[in-house]
């Protein structure tokens, strides 16, 4: 790693935080070391992940899509694993995008691993993140904590979700290990569970475990999976009315806004935040 510095910002989507590191010619080589480095909270400057911003014409993985896509969000879980997608992250790095003026606000678009994303950006400040079509597999499921089970709602939105409804959000116990669920073979690689409340019309409050990573403050496609669950629980499904259906879900880390159509398409509106820039020192990059 060479010892020029490198600039870096933090931010965050409903408290779900990035490092965020511009390097639109894809000049940097950041090995998952350093980027779990980075991202510690203790040794690091801390985050959930890291958002490489690189022009798509410069990185091989999303030439494909340059003359969609200008952007490319070249992922980074908090591990240095590379990562497809990142719901809250398309939000910040969008964002992000705007704060420098790369962007306007309007549509745009924002390549990743998981494809194409199509973003809007609000007058507001809010922004929307098209995050595809959700899967509902038909295997039933339960999940348990502490002695209690629940029937849980299975949702693909690109990655696994278990949706339980329960009384109390205090129920989910402390999500510091993954809820055990049956039939395990439903999940072989694991599942982020949700448990949900009733708050009000199309309005809930949830929790998430996350696989791997324990309870988290946000999950943007944890999200997305209790709106459709919910909806379906409510008789709702935007394909068979021609109506979209809205829910308001409320996170640990704040509000996210989740939209069905009736083409299948789900939106995911919410916040994004820049808390910091500066940076990097690079007698720490070396010792990094």
């Amino acid at each position: 790693m060479s010892t020029s510095q490198i600039a870096f910002l933090k931010g965050h989507g409903t408290e779900n935080d990035f490092v965020i590191v511009p390097d639109p010619d894809n000049a940097l080589t950041l090995p998952a070391a350093l980027v779990a480095r980075l991202c510690d909270r203790r040794a690091g400057i801390g985050g959930d992940g890291l958002l490489h911003v690189v022009r798509s014409a410069a990185h091989p993985e999303a030439r494909s899509m340059a003359d969609e896509a200008e952007w490319f969000m070249d992922y980074r879980n908090a591990d240095g694993s590379i990562a497809e997608m990142c719901g809250n992250g398309v939000r910040v790095f969008a964002h992000y995008l705007q704060r420098a003026g790369l962007v306007e606000e309007g549509d745009l678009t924002v390549a990743t691993r998981g494809g194409a994303k199509r973003v809007h950006l609000a007058k507001n400040g809010d922004i929307t993140v098209s995050m595809g079509q959700a899967l509902l597999p038909e295997a039933s499921v339960t999940v348990s904590v502490d002695g209690r089970s629940w029937p849980a709602r299975n949702v693909n939105m690109g990655n696994p979700h278990a949706v339980a409804f329960v009384d109390d959000l205090d129920h989910a116990g402390d999500l510091f290990t993954a809820p055990p669920f049956t039939p395990e073979a439903v999940y072989p690689e694991g599942v982020n569970v949700e448990f949900v409340v009733d708050r009000g019309p199309r309005h809930v409050g949830m929790r998430v475990h996350e696989r791997g990573s324990g309870e988290t403050r946000s999950c943007g496609t944890g999200a997305c999976a209790v709106a459709v669950a919910a909806a379906r629980r409510d008789g709702a499904d935007p394909v068979v009315t021609g109506l979209p259906v809205t829910y308001r879900v409320d996170l640990p880390g704040g509000t996210l806004v989740i939209t069905e159509h009736p083409d299948g398409a789900v939106e995911m509106t919410g916040p994004a935040v820049i808390v910091a820039e500066g940076v990097i020192d690079p007698a720490w990059l070396e010792t990094a």
